[in-house]
């Protein structure tokens, strides 16, 4: 197939087919798809085109993260252990057995339930519209005509909130409303007014938390939110286990980037919580933290935590805020991009290298959530001397865009469904492109350019690829960077950033400030020495995290990948895999 206007191959990408109808379940078996390092010189199946599609999820650890509903037991006879007052409500009963499931979204953006005590795992079906969420939890009590049905809340990039009736394997749109891209966490960790209806906490980027209550029956799921407090913007985790005391009352656990755990006890008072205990040190080594509620019938919410090399952990509650010793569960788990309810900062946008070999070649890599990258995937030949531009997702897909600027200064978005691909003239006169993600607050992303004088440009989305708003200058002096790159959050506030080099080889730091006025703080010197890479790419989130990441490729063909460090700067590097030199560019 072919772009008639342009002659290149067209890039077919991901359709709403990828959303598996979920009406049967899907027996798997264990282990991952994809576990060994991409090598970049894996020999290319065929030269047509073929659909770029994130890879599907063909296998899923089978091992149950739970135990079943009839094997459930307290163990208040384990020594240190309290005994529940109450049972909570389970959050996250999809299958209606009493006991909570998991719900996540994996590499292709399809969200699947791992049922209590099941060693299958189905799809479950959010909606029909065949949008990629940015995030998924559940609410126990909310639905006013069937308390104990669990109400699924998604959210969308641009900061939509939506509300799900749920069933077995698809639940149904309800309610909807917007504005909620003022905050870069929302989730429910439980009942925290004592009404047996759960709520939700919000953070903004100042770090402020809000409670909404929940108004089961009414037109608005939620009263107007209740500011609860600030300074939470030190946690790069945030996860409520529903009752980890016995008290029938939410509770909250919260990780810094120095990997310190801190309990929050729930109350019902005006500051729903008690002051906070330290409960430990080295949880930095996970990446996600989240809670399916109580996993062993003892009435306490229990922790679950997945490693960056995808292996899943159990932490059973002692019933007085902290844990017994940690049970592993299974591997294989970084096919999950994203768990319901987990307490990362959500990435969304992009996860993928675009790679143009020397004969003109493309091929495809996706992020596998665990540093590492797939098997790559040919999209066909044809695009030798193409001047083109991944950037972070213009529409609800989730998945980056690919432009191309050509020779008369016609710019292209192939990942345009709405329009006709074609932007507009006159792009000729910008020789940097980078698509960080949302620069301006609304949600949508936007497009940063920069002209051979070293002016920068922001254009900002329209929310589907097909045009921008009128560019507005950001500032002059933008020529002494050699590379301009970013694709999400950094520094761990939620807002997309940008990191840019030097040519005396020092890094940069600019931070995203969600005002498009003005889109980013002072840069914050990061780092010298990198002029040793002769290619930069801002692929995403690698390893599961929320945090975008950046690669880089050494003279002898070596790919690199630094990991973002949330507090503004990267971890040590580690290799990704050998013979990436045989690609004149990456994206």
């Amino acid at each position: 197939m072919t772009s008639v206007e342009s002659g290149r191959p067209a890039v077919v990408r991901r359709t709403a087919a990828r959303r598996v109808a979920a009406c049967t379940a899907l027996v798997v078996s264990a282990g991952m798809l994809l576990a060994v390092p991409a090598q970049a010189d894996d020999a290319p199946a065929s030269r047509k085109p073929v659909e770029r599609t994130a890879p599907t999820v063909e296998s899923m650890p089978k091992s149950p993260i739970m135990q079943s509903g009839a094997a459930k037991a307290p163990s208040a006879s384990v020594a240190g252990v309290a005994e529940a007052a109450a049972p909570a409500v389970p959050r996250s009963d999809l299958d209606r057995d009493g006991f909570s499931d998991l719900l996540q979204r994996t590499v292709d953006g399809q969200y699947w339930v791992t049922p209590t005590g099941s060693e299958e795992t189905y799809p479950y079906l959010l909606g029909e519209s065949g949008e990629t969420f940015k995030d998924a939890f559940t609410v126990a009590g909310i639905n006013a005509a069937d308390p104990t049905r669990p109400t699924v809340f998604t959210l969308s990039a641009d900061g939509r909130l939506s509300s799900y009736v749920s069933h077995d394997a698809y639940a149904d749109l309800q309610w909807s409303g917007t504005g909620w891209q003022q905050f870069n966490k929302i989730f429910s960790p439980g009942d925290l007014t004592g009404d047996g209806v759960g709520d939700v906490l919000a953070r903004n980027f100042a770090g402020e938390l809000f409670l909404y209550r929940a108004q089961p029956g009414a037109a608005e799921p939620f009263a107007p939110k209740v500011r609860v407090g600030s300074g939470w913007g030190q946690f790069d985790q945030l996860v409520g286990v529903n009752d980890a005391d016995g008290d029938a009352i939410a509770d909250l656990f919260a990780r810094n980037p120095a990997g310190e755990l801190f309990f929050y006890g729930g109350t019902t008072a005006e500051q729903p919580f008690k002051p906070r205990v330290k409960i430990g040190t080295g949880w930095g080594v996970y990446n996600q933290l989240f809670s399916v509620d109580d996993m062993n019938g003892d009435g306490f919410g229990d922790l679950l935590a997945r490693s960056v090399s995808g292996t899943l952990y159990r932490y059973i509650s002692t019933g007085t805020g902290a844990f017994q010793a940690r049970t592993q569960l299974s591997t294989g788990w970084n096919h999950v991009s994203q768990f319901s309810g987990a307490g990362n900062n959500p990435h969304w946008g992009k996860n993928e290298v675009l790679a143009v070999n020397t004969s003109g070649v493309m091929y495809a890599y996706y992020g596998m959530n665990n540093g590492q990258l797939s098997p790559r995937e040919e999209g066909g030949p044809g695009w030798g001397g193409a001047k083109l531009t991944l950037t972070s997702s213009f529409n609800d897909d989730g998945y980056g865009d690919l432009l191309e600027i050509f020779e008369d200064g016609t710019l292209w978005n192939y990942d345009d469904y709405v329009g006709d691909s074609e932007i507009g003239s006159g792009w000729g006169i910008y020789n940097t492109l980078v698509g960080p993600g949302d620069l301006s607050g609304d949600g949508k992303g936007d497009l940063l350019a920069r002209d051979s004088a070293g002016v920068l440009y922001l254009y900002r989305g329209n929310g589907n690829g097909s045009a921008f708003a009128a560019r507005q200058k950001i500032g002059t002096g933008w020529g002494q960077f050699t590379v301009l790159a970013g694709a999400g959050d950094i520094d761990g506030d939620g807002r997309a950033d940008l990191v840019a080099r030097a040519k005396d080889g020092s890094l940069y730091l600019y931070a995203g400030t969600g005002t498009a006025t003005v889109p980013f703080k002072a840069k914050k010197l990061i780092g010298t020495g990198w002029n040793q890479f002769n290619k930069f790419v801002a692929p995403g989130d690698l390893t599961g995290d929320g945090r975008a990441d950046l690669l880089v490729r050494a003279s002898d063909g070596v790919l690199y990948r630094y990991d973002a460090d949330g507090k503004g700067g990267f971890k040590p590097k580690a290799r990704v895999g050998s013979g990436w030199n045989t690609y004149r560019t990456l994206h």
